[in-house]
């Protein structure tokens, strides 16, 4: 039996803007099968000035987004330094980074990921493994979901594996193929109206628990046209600034009722998606694992499917968990990106690799 095992760290940052999220991770891969173990993790939370710099680059020219590239790149940079220095972490093989999401139209064949510069490299002293999405724009494909690669290798025991990040993604086999897509914002709206309360999000859901149900913006949200499209499909953030708010607010309702609302049409979609499909079991992961009542909606509307939540690290980590997983897989050279997920004409390996 050949054995061959890698320390490295994984960094991703979502488009719901809790952070940066940190994990080193040990992986052991056996004849194919590969295995984990969660080190050490951190979320660090952006400061008021990052969280509006980034809030508002989608609105930015070229000069301010190559600026606020470069300075991202150093502010993740020195995330990972205090990273590795708190936690004594030696040896690594890699660091392997997202980066953050600025821009995502891939229907345009643009997508942008910043903090992916090549000094990251030579701020960090590491070697540095990313920029995952942009090889696969340029062979036609959405740019995402890449964390359906991680779900095959390292969850299969489950039949289908859901993301409740700044967006809701799916992915499951299907004739052989790995299938996954985008279905619908979750936190990325969520988080916007829990913060016009004064929160910065909703625990738990109980705001929009107590809130009342709208049944014509409900019907409304469900129509978008994007829910009528085949896959592979992703979605942005410029979805929810340019379709869903303004969508939102042309309700002159209370936000506990906007998020009440929005809330079913996240149960619903993923309802809908789930009733095409043979029943089984699904794994939940990201922040919207810990919003019991949007679970509980869900399980309500799919009865045939055993909800699974795992444990703390892997819910909050389990991207930072895939990312270090695709960044092994381009060192090795090995495929990191399912064209049957992404559109791409192939399947491929993807980044880029930064050295000191």
């Amino acid at each position: 039996m050949t054995e061959k095992n890698y320390n490295v760290i994984g960094v991703m940052s979502g488009t719901s803007l809790d952070g940066t999220d940190l994990a080193h991770i040990l992986f052991t891969e056996r004849n194919g099968v590969w295995d984990f173990e969660i080190k050490q993790t951190e979320t660090v939370p952006y400061s008021y000035a990052w969280l509006n710099r980034l809030k508002g680059a989608i609105d930015y020219n070229e000069r301010l987004l190559e600026e606020l590239d470069h300075d991202y790149t150093a502010l993740l940079a020195n995330i990972i330094r205090n990273f590795i220095s708190k936690h004594n972490i030696k040896m690594l093989d890699a660091v392997c980074s997202h980066g953050h999401t600025i821009l995502h139209r891939p229907q345009e064949g643009v997508t942008l990921q910043i903090g992916n510069l090549a000094q990251i490299a030579a701020l960090t002293g590491q070697t540095v493994v990313c920029d995952f999405r942009v090889q696969d724009v340029m062979l036609g494909g959405q740019g995402a979901p890449l964390v359906p690669i991680g779900d095959r290798l390292l969850f299969s025991n489950f039949d289908y594996c859901l993301n409740l990040g700044g967006f809701s993604n799916i992915s499951f086999e299907e004739g052989g193929n790995r299938v996954a897509f985008d279905i619908c914002p979750v936190n990325t709206v969520l988080n916007h109206y829990a913060n016009r309360l004064g929160y910065a999000y909703d625990d738990g859901g109980g705001i929009a628990k107590n809130g009342k149900f709208n049944a014509d913006l409900f019907y409304e949200l469900e129509s978008l046209d994007f829910y009528m499209a085949p896959y592979p499909k992703s979605l942005g953030l410029e979805f929810v600034k340019q379709t869903v708010i303004p969508l939102i607010e042309n309700y002159n309702i209370q936000t506990e009722d906007k998020l009440h609302t929005f809330t079913e049409h996240i149960a619903s979609q993923i309802a809908q998606v789930m009733a095409k499909n043979k029943r089984g079991s699904l794994l939940v992961t990201g922040g919207g694992a810990y919003n019991t009542y949007l679970l509980g909606r869900m399980q309500e509307s799919m009865l045939n499917t055993i909800i699974s939540v795992p444990d703390d690290n892997t819910i909050q980590f389990k991207e930072a968990l895939i990312f270090a997983l695709l960044g092994v897989l381009k060192l090795r050279g090995d495929i990191n990106v399912l064209g049957s997920v992404t559109g791409a004409v192939r399947d491929h390996s993807s980044g880029k690799i930064f050295k000191v």
